[in-house]
């Protein structure tokens, strides 16, 4: 026998576990995952910063509407999810101008290497400052959103992938797993594998594409102090940050890749300690751990969040890039908001308390014309 939910979740990703702890309570939720953990891939891949000043217009209103929903979730944790970490710019006066925005300001030299002294003066010519961005808890905030949808009721399934979905009357009839689901709306938060849940589900794919980004916790002679901000090259060459005693850094590199388990590749990390060993005196001894995950894109982008154009109850909730953790409460309450207005009349109080803006669902939404390729 099938079990049948209002809504059916594919991927325990920071979207899809966003979206459950949202929808839950306000109609009936499964979430499946294929892997035997949740976030295994992308979401306990990341760098762990929200940034305001980071993204395309979308997202950086995105942003800041998930920021103010985490800080009030953390007013009832008992650890906070949210920690003040300020990001900085560095680069030309003309790159650093072009990444700007306006939750950014350009800032002087001699404040840059003062906030970050670990930089080799004359290295870079110029700086901004964006003093409004988080570190973010992820385990934390990813335990609290399970928390709160099996608490609202939901049900979460791991070590169940997806074989087979197809459109049956008013829903959609799946099956992960050993499992099989019979819902009203399919939800596919499947990350770098949104695409082939659209093919296995007969929905014409996207093209969204996985890029691959690795980073690594590295040993130094001199740690940064702990008003450091996290430092990025305005030319997406590389980034870093403290991480305790050691640090955090990143190639930034955007290489294309299938949907896969991704893995470091020789030469990445070790060509970037070479060259952030040249433009700071941290003196990186040695590599702690490294990881590689995945940024899925659309053509434009953009992430997606929306009904497809051709397949009823088919919701799209992907394409997050680089900012999945900073855009997931806001995209969910979207999500939500759009899920349950479609659900009828039952579901109309849910649905307005979660209502999205219309200017920013059309900039998310499955059906606009940039986001194929």
């Amino acid at each position: 026998m099938a079990a049948h939910y209002d809504v059916l979740i594919v991927g325990g990703g920071i979207a899809g576990l966003s979206l459950a702890s949202t929808l839950a309570g306000s109609c009936s939720v499964a979430l499946v995952e294929a892997e035997q953990e949740l976030a295994y891939h992308t979401s306990s891949r990341s760098a762990r910063n929200l940034i305001p000043s980071y993204g395309p217009d979308v997202v950086r209103e995105l942003t800041v509407r998930t920021l103010g929903l985490m800080a009030a979730r953390d007013a009832q944790l008992p650890e906070p999810v949210l920690t003040p970490r300020s990001f900085m710019l560095i680069g030309t006066e003309e790159s650093v101008r072009a990444e700007a925005s306006g939750h950014m300001r350009l800032i002087p030299m001699a404040e840059a290497l003062e906030l970050c002294p670990a930089l080799v003066p004359g290295s870079f010519s110029a700086a901004g400052l964006d003093t409004g961005s988080f570190g973010c808890n992820a385990p934390l905030l990813l335990a609290d959103h399970r928390l709160r949808a099996e608490a609202a009721g939901a049900d979460i399934i791991t070590g169940a992938r997806v074989h087979s979905a197809q459109r049956l009357g008013s829903g959609w009839e799946i099956g992960a797993g050993q499992e099989a689901f019979e819902a009203g709306v399919l939800v596919n938060a499947a990350g770098a594998w949104a695409d082939e849940l659209a093919v296995i589900s007969g929905v014409e794919k996207l093209g969204l594409q996985p890029y691959r980004r690795t980073a690594a916790i590295v040993d130094v002679e001199h740690p940064l102090p702990g008003h450091s901000p996290m430092v990025a090259a305005a030319d997406n060459s590389f980034y870093f940050r403290r991480d305790g005693t050691d640090v955090l850094i990143s190639p930034s590199e955007t290489v294309p890749s299938g949907p896969e388990d991704a893995r470091p590749r020789p030469g990445d990390i070790e060509r970037l300690i070479v060259k952030l060993n040249q433009l700071t005196t941290l003196g990186i001894r040695g590599i702690r751990s490294a990881w590689t995950g995945l940024r899925t894109e659309a053509a434009d982008g953009v992430p997606v969040a929306g009904f497809d154009a051709e397949a009823p109850g088919f919701y799209w909730l992907a394409g997050q890039g680089g900012y999945g953790f900073q855009t997931s409460s806001a995209m969910a309450e979207l999500a939500a908001g759009q899920i349950l207005a479609g659900q009828g009349a039952g579901h109309r109080a849910a649905a307005a308390a979660h209502d999205p803006a219309s200017r920013t669902a059309e900039a998310l939404a499955a059906t606009r014309w940039s986001v194929r390729r």
